[in-house]
Order: structure tokens, then C-alpha cells, then sequence
């Protein structure tokens, strides 16, 4: 193999591809990046099994060729060289840089043993925009779980309802649901959170994105570089049931007002585990944030709130201060209503536009 391609093309290939290759017990050659021309074009590519990244850029092909190459090295060694032409030879299983005023042999690995790369062959397709998409993912990521022994919560479940496509994950203590687009297409998928976490990190200026899919694999093909995910096998849990449809107590406040006192109480809720207490006043109007420590000691700030409860008791809540925050920081809008029926009851929270819930359990205490 023998080519030359510009420095930035290949630095920003190689920095887009490079972050999934690991090495597995028995499987060194998957730290490794796979180089491998095309009539005019290179291919690099990584994958971990799971997931496979593979972008393609111009370059001046003298001969064809193929060659896996340590990632981070070559990732590495790449964006530190000037902005100009860079020569890619192979000799044997070694491959040799150049450009000006540098020249470097890298030690690799044959291309006959790295994994073939999957077959972007899935026949269900949609376009979504860019900026929707990344809403959603960060939306939802951030409650997935990372518990491998429910592999079913360590994704985010992507499905269509009613003409609406939704993204909905959960890892028990909370869950956040989004609506993404509109669509007539029969989408189930539970994709893993680790590959939406490239996407977002790939999405760069991008105006809208095609995603692929079928049974066992998704898509996402971003310009010049696509990634190609396994999905996780299973069935999502019914969550609806979760979402409360009529509470006891409904509080409408200002968000930024209500963000600024939870981060107050959490200073103090540390040694709690973080956990803080809501408490609404329907006769005074207000709203009060608790936190009560032996050690560090006591704090509780009130802002004014529009309260609708049945009844004139104040009602109370324990919830984890960083939820919490995730939650709010996620809801768009000026004002913010928290919705439960009682301490124990799961907490529904909504901004002001109606394509986002976030629901939060109780800390019992």
C-alpha cells in the first residue's frame, strides 16, 4: 500500500474512528486502526465488536493495500505533524509516515486478522435532524444504567407510537422520556448508550443524519463517517404505567429560581447521600428545599410557587439532589411543574414544552 492524503482529513478520520478500538483477551489486534485503500480512497475503521466506526476520506493511491496500526499511536502521532501532505507506505508489517522533515516506521498488524467489518445492508431507513437527535440522546443517556446484569437499562429504547418516535431510558431510580420526530415507520430498538455517546460526539455542524436499522444492528451514517452499532436484545419494560396521569399535588415554579436553591442544598446533603426534601405549601404559596445533616448541619430555602393540591396539608418529598438537578437542567422553559401524589409516589417532572418527562422515585426516609 502506498498513498499520500492531506494531514488534517486524516487526523480528524483517525480522531473519529480511533476511541472504539480496545483490545480484547486474546484479540491485541482490536487497539489497532485499519487502513485499507479503495481506488482513490481510504478507509479507516475500528471496531470493539459492538460497535464499529468507519470513516472515508480522498487520498492519491499509488498501490492498493491494507494495514492494521496501533490506534492511539498512530491518532497521536498524526495530529502533531504539519499542515501538509502526508506519504503512507507499507513494508511487510510495518508502516512507514512521511512528510516534511519527518519520516517514522510504526510496527502493526497484517489486515487478514481484524474482524470484518459489518455491512451497513439494513433496508428500514429514517432521516432525523441533527439537532433533535443530540437533544434526545443528551436528554436520556444520562439516566441509563451501567449495570451489565440488566443489559436492557444500559441502553436507550428508540420506538415509534402513534406517528411519534420516541427515545426512552431509565435505570431504575429514573427514567426520561423524549419525543424525537414525527414518524410513520415501525421503529423498536434498544441502542447502547456508549454508541450514542459517539454519536453526539460525531454530530459536529451536521444538519440531519439517516439511520439504518433492522433486527440486529443500527446506522448512523454522519457525512463521511458512519457508525454501526449492535443493538441490545430484549423488551424494554412498560414504563407508561410509571407516568402518573392525574396527582394529588401539582407545583409550578420558576426553573432557574428552583435550580438555584437544590444546588444550596445540596452543599449540605452530601453526608445524606444527597438527599433533599421538597416541600409545598399550599396556603403560603411556597415551595421549600430541606437538607438536614448531623454533621455539617441544616439548610432550607423557599421561593414562591403556584401550588394546586387537594387539600390545605402541605405535601413533602425526598428526592436525590442530583436527579434532581439532571432533571432540570434537561426541561426547557422558564417555569417548571413537579407533579406526585404523595411521598412515595414516583415524581413527574415537566417544562414547558410538552416533548419531554422526567420521572423521579422517592428516596425513602
Amino acid at each position: 500500500m502506498k498513498l499520500t492524503v492531506k494531514q488534517d482529513n486524516l487526523a480528524k478520520a483517525l480522531n473519529a474512528v480511533g476511541r472504539v478500538a480496545t483490545a480484547k483477551a486474546g484479540m491485541p489486534i482490536l487497539a489497532n486502526i485499519l487502513l485499507r485503500t479503495n481506488q482513490n480512497k481510504l478507509t479507516i475503521a475500528a471496531t470493539n465488536l459492538e460497535v464499529a466506526i468507519i470513516s472515508v476520506i480522498g487520498a492519491q493511491v499509488k498501490e492498493q493495500g491494507a494495514i492494521t496500526v496501533p490506534a492511539r499511536l498512530l491518532t497521536d502521532f498524526i495530529s502533531n505533524l504539519p499542515h501538509t501532505n502526508i506519504t503512507l507506505e507499507t513494508d511487510e508489517s510495518k508502516l512507514k509516515v512521511s512528510t516534511e522533515g519527518f519520516k517514522s516506521t510504526i510496527n502493526s498488524i497484517l489486515a487478514d486478522d481484524y474482524p470484518a467489518l459489518p455491512e451497513s445492508d439494513e433496508k428500514d431507513k429514517l432521516k432525523v435532524s441533527a439537532e433533535e437527535l443530540k437533544k434526545s440522546i443528551n436528554r436520556t443517556v444520562l439516566v441509563s444504567s451501567n449495570d451489565t446484569t440488566r443489559p436492557i437499562l444500559t441502553g436507550v429504547y428508540l420506538y415509534s407510537q402513534g406517528g411519534q418516535l420516541y427515545m426512552v431510558a431509565t435505570d431504575g431510580y429514573r427514567l426520561a422520556e423524549s419525543q424525537l420526530i414525527k414518524s410513520k415507520q415501525d421503529v423498536s430498538a434498544i441502542i447502547p448508550s456508549s454508541t450514542l455517546a459517539e454519536v453526539v460526539r460525531l454530530l459536529g455542524d451536521l444538519t440531519e443524519v439517516e439511520v439504518k436499522y433492522k433486527d440486529d444492528q443500527i446506522t448512523f451514517l454522519l457525512d463521511n463517517v458512519s457508525i454501526t452499532s449492535r443493538l441490545i436484545d430484549g423488551k424494554f419494560i412498560d414504563y407508561r404505567q410509571l407516568i402518573p396521569t392525574e396527582t394529588n399535588y401539582q407545583i409550578t415554579v420558576e426553573r432557574a429560581e428552583f435550580i438555584k436553591i437544590v444546588k444550596v442544598a445540596e452543599l449540605f446533603a452530601r453526608e445524606s447521600a444527597g438527599s433533599i426534601i421538597i416541600e409545598g405549601n399550599p396556603t403560603d404559596k411556597l415551595l421549600s428545599v430541606r437538607s438536614i445533616t448531623s454533621q455539617l448541619g441544616d439548610n432550607t430555602s423557599s421561593i414562591e410557587a403556584d401550588i394546586v393540591a387537594k387539600g390545605t396539608e402541605p405535601c413533602m418529598v425526598s428526592l436525590n439532589s442530583k436527579f434532581l438537578l439532571d432533571a432540570l437542567n434537561c426541561l426547557e422553559g422558564d417555569k417548571v411543574r413537579i407533579m406526585f401524589n404523595g411521598k412515595l409516589a414516583p415524581v413527574l417532572l415537566l417544562g414547558e414544552k410538552p416533548d419531554y418527562r422526567h420521572i423521579i422515585m422517592p428516596v425513602k426516609s
